[in-house]
């Protein structure tokens, strides 16, 4: 497994144990980092406007297209780790 993959990983881990829940901009932008680095692009239909949490991970996930795998791993880490170093 490559270092990065791990440092994903233990930052998946990390980011449950924060003393603090993050803010919804924060918990939104981990959110679209992470479903870009193991989903890739988004997919599926925009949620109704009904749906205001849907639509809002749905366009988070939708503005980082194009971005790799790996980028999207590293600033999830550098995000949990900018966290953790608040605490």
């Amino acid at each position: 497994m490559s270092d990065l993959k791990q440092q994903f990983e233990q930052a998946q881990q990390d980011v449950v144990s924060l003393a603090e829940r993050p803010d919804n901009a924060t918990l939104l932008k981990l959110y679209s980092f992470y479903k870009q680095a193991t989903d890739g692009d988004v997919q599926g239909d925009k949620p109704g406007m009904f749906d205001l949490v849907a639509k809002k991970k749905y366009e988070a996930w939708a503005g980082l297209k194009g971005m790799s795998s790996e980028e999207a791993m590293r600033a999830y880490v550098a995000e949990v780790e900018r966290l953790m170093n608040e605490e």
